[in-house]
């Protein structure tokens, strides 16, 4: 199988080296602005001169010339990419969010459809041993029905400070709202456990840290020239020097060597002060979730946690489901009548996973080329399964920015008739 990559950054390596690494699909081209990255990638995968790209367009231009396309780049770019690819026949792998506009992605959805072509958006959490044994339990009935959910994701609060106070997705002109960019995932998860349409949304939330009166009296715009910086647990050097070679280290430079991330400290983005960012996006927000089949939810996004993680309560008739992703462990609990009589109880070990995002990110992988292989229609996050949790999240954001309680199905008859 030939595979050709649109975005060499983190997300589009981890598919492409799987897909390489296991022999299950030759990388075949790459298109990647950032010349470091397209040299490293072209390396990688032993990609010749001539299908090396700097921009999509020369791309497209060969034609059709793999037997799918893994588009990983920034988020405003992917309606235009995808129609294109879809126009030469492509089937995709597209790393979320689909696109930031709603309607756009009903419109990649309508297009997929017409031109017979598969889009499988990464929702990787679908395809964990973590998720999939909580489904199975609610699946079961085991517990009854369900009437409640408390979700968390816990970004972590480096991770917020790197990823969406200095990184590619702190504004959401350039990217996307965090609830779309980073819980488009827990959106479409939580859509998937309940087995339900969304009825109505209402969420609050704010960039209530990450700003300029937050600052350390005496600090500068960068840590490499803060007087303060000794004292801030958000110093670049405290961040990335300890974990060169690692994520989020590995994202500043390919020269992953205590002299290459100085320099890149001292001349990127990623050694600017967090308080002094040109960052917009929340740095926490809660939505509150009613389904159609009257399940209804809680769900928390924090950059104000120590690690980064998912936690989850899922509170049925006759039972209750505790998990948290961290430790793989899932705690099934059946009622007891009163206080003192005992309760069944079992705690399950979903396993340890292989890859990120608790192995989900290998399982989708391999569920593609899979899909590919044998043309068949059964994939756990096809197009038509993805655009709901897509609808949610920019649900959620109007909600948060008007205050108002949002009508799903309202919403979406106005993104059809626009």
């Amino acid at each position: 199988m030939k595979i050709a990559l649109v975005g060499a950054g983190q997300r589009g390596m981890i598919y492409s080296k799987h897909a390489y690494e296991t022999k299950k699909a030759d990388i075949v081209a790459v298109v990647e602005p950032e010349d470091e990255r397209r040299s490293a990638a072209a390396k990688n995968f032993g990609i010749p001169s001539e299908m090396q790209f700097k921009n999509v367009e020369d791309f497209y231009q060969k034609g059709r010339i793999a037997d799918a396309v893994i588009i990983a780049s920034m988020d405003q770019d992917h309606y235009q990419q995808v129609l294109d690819a879809l126009e030469l026949g492509y089937d995709i792998l597209l790393e979320k969010p689909i696109s930031p506009n709603p309607k756009e992605c009903l419109m990649i959805q309508d297009k997929a459809d017409q031109k017979s072509c598969k889009v499988i958006v990464c929702h990787v959490l679908r395809y964990t041993n973590f998720f999939a044994a909580i489904k199975e339990i609610i699946d079961s009935g085991e517990l009854g029905k369900v009437i409640t959910i408390q979700h968390n994701e816990n970004v972590g609060n480096y991770h917020i400070a790197h990823s969406f106070v200095r990184g590619n997705w702190r504004r959401s002109d350039l990217s996307s709202p965090l609830v779309m960019q980073k819980s488009c995932h827990d959106m479409d998860i939580l859509a998937w456990l309940v087995g339900s349409e969304v009825k109505k949304i209402v969420s609050f939330g704010s960039l209530k840290y990450f700003k300029e009166e937050s600052a350390p009296k005496g600090s500068s715009d960068r840590c490499l020239t803060c007087k303060a910086a000794g004292d801030c647990r958000f110093d670049a050097r405290k961040a990335y020097l300890p974990i060169v070679g690692s994520w989020p280290a590995s994202v500043l430079t390919q020269d992953q060597t205590e002299e290459g991330i100085n320099k890149a400290l001292a001349e990127g983005p990623y050694g600017r002060c967090v308080y002094r960012c040109d960052n917009d996006v929340c740095d926490n927000q809660v939505v509150l979730i009613e389904f159609k089949n009257d399940v209804t939810v809680s769900f928390n996004l924090s950059g104000f946690t120590n690690k980064i993680s998912r936690t989850i309560k899922v509170m049925c008739e006759n039972g209750e489901i505790r998990g948290d992703d961290s430790l793989n462990q899932i705690e099934v609990t059946k009622f007891a009548s009163n206080a003192i009589d005992g309760f069944e109880q079992r705690i399950i070990h979903s396993g340890q996973p292989q890859g990120g995002h608790g192995g989900g990110d290998v399982a989708l992988m391999d569920d593609f080329i899979s899909q590919m292989e044998t043309r068949s229609d059964n994939s756990r996050s096809s197009i038509t399964q993805s655009v709901e949790s897509h609808v949610m999240a920019y649900a959620a954001e109007q909600s948060r920015i008007t205050g108002e309680i949002i009508d799903v199905d309202a919403l979406k008859s106005r993104l059809r008739n626009s």
